[in-house]
């Protein structure tokens, strides 16, 4: 098979779709690995790393696309990418459907390209591995960011995470006990914080008492996410729905009642976001400020740590990678779950009818 590998366009995405050790992987198995000109400096790989894993450069976008049987990407392709990929192409990538426009959708369907959400390649056991593994870093990475958001050359409350002696440390508030949420706890515990976590099933929380005794648990209610982010210096929403827009746990009336220049991460903005001021920013302009709250939604927060995360998503994404260009997408839809369950558009139809469909009419 022709697998296309092509440098990510979208501003501050310095990952790329596939490193050079599964480039490797791929070539061994007989398939044609074309890599689009420097699409891997951004995450620290050379085109001449490429080249030595038996990858092909090829220095246009359109020739990248036009190769391609299977394209691996990172970033939701934007319009004019999808009019470069041929009819029929099979496109993977971190694609967030629930949270695009309805015209994006259109254009995938129009062209008949069978798009497959790594985000949504679930196992029968419920096990998300791709997911897993970007919300690992992107929890990990609250810590550093917030620790940063919170000096006052940043606009911030001048507050130490950690504390020191005769001063308290930060009061961090996490709404979400999955994966992002528990890493997210776990990184802030390393910095001193004083951490309480929230979710609305208990066997999260109880995992999360288990593992991290000194954090303090709560059943996501209204009450309860209102008491505990009244006291918060720091709030981390980490609440998503595979395959849907995340829901709106935090209301502009609690972020009213929060301290002033008190700090907000929504890590669910890749699914829309979960509060009502939520609304996607960039690296380059990461906040502003709602309500007296400084927010920090940015969606490809990973991205910063380019080259462990495109280590870390190859890792996880390599196997279904591998069975879709061995097989093709039609056998892999009829032999693996995992797979079926993640694509998104087939055929010029919508797969999955998630809500967002429905609510769109699509």
């Amino acid at each position: 098979m022709n697998i296309g590998i092509p440098k990510e366009r979208r501003p501050f995405e310095f990952r790329v779709g596939l490193s050079p050790a599964g480039v490797e992987i791929l070539v061994q198995h007989g398939h044609t690995v074309y890599v689009e000109n420097e699409a891997g400096v951004g995450a620290g790989f050379s085109n001449q790393e490429y080249q030595n894993a038996g990858a092909q450069i090829v220095y246009s976008p359109h020739e990248v696309f036009g190769r391609a049987d299977l394209l691996l990407k990172i970033a939701r392709p934007m319009q004019e990418e999808i009019q470069m990929m041929r009819p029929g192409t099979v496109l993977m990538g971190l694609l967030h459907l629930a949270a695009t426009r309805q015209e994006r959708i259109n254009a995938l369907l129009q062209n008949q390209i069978t798009s497959i959400a790594y985000e949504e390649i679930r196992e029968p056991d419920g096990n998300m591995p791709v997911l897993r593994s970007l919300s690992q870093i992107g929890g990990m990475m609250t810590a550093q960011i917030a620790a940063r958001l919170m000096q006052s050359n940043f606009g911030g409350k001048g507050i130490l995470l950690g504390g020191v002696a005769g001063v308290p440390p930060a009061e961090v508030v996490i709404i979400g006990a999955g994966t992002a949420g528990a890493c997210a706890a776990k990184a802030f515990l390393g910095f001193g914080a004083h951490v309480t976590v929230l979710d609305k099933s208990l066997e999260p929380l109880q995992r999360i008492h288990e593992r991290f005794p000194s954090v303090v648990t709560m059943i996501s209610t209204r009450r309860n996410i209102e008491r505990a982010t009244s006291y918060a210096d720091v709030v981390i929403g980490a609440v998503l729905v595979p395959g849907e827009r995340a829901p709106i746990v935090l209301t502009r009336e609690t972020f009213r009642a929060m301290k002033p220049r008190s700090l907000f991460i929504d890590l669910s903005i890749d699914q829309g976001g979960c509060a009502e001021t939520s609304r996607p920013t960039t690296h380059d302009q990461p906040t502003y400020i709602e309500e007296g709250i400084i927010h920090f939604c940015v969606p490809n927060i990973p991205s910063l740590a380019a080259r462990t995360a495109t280590h870390a998503f190859v890792n996880a994404a390599m196997p279904y990678i591998r069975d879709l260009a061995q097989f093709g997408v039609e056998e892999s839809m009829k032999q693996f779950p995992a797979i079926e369950a993640a694509v998104n558009t087939h055929r010029g139809e919508l797969r999955h009818m998630h809500r967002w469909a429905v609510e769109q009419g699509a």
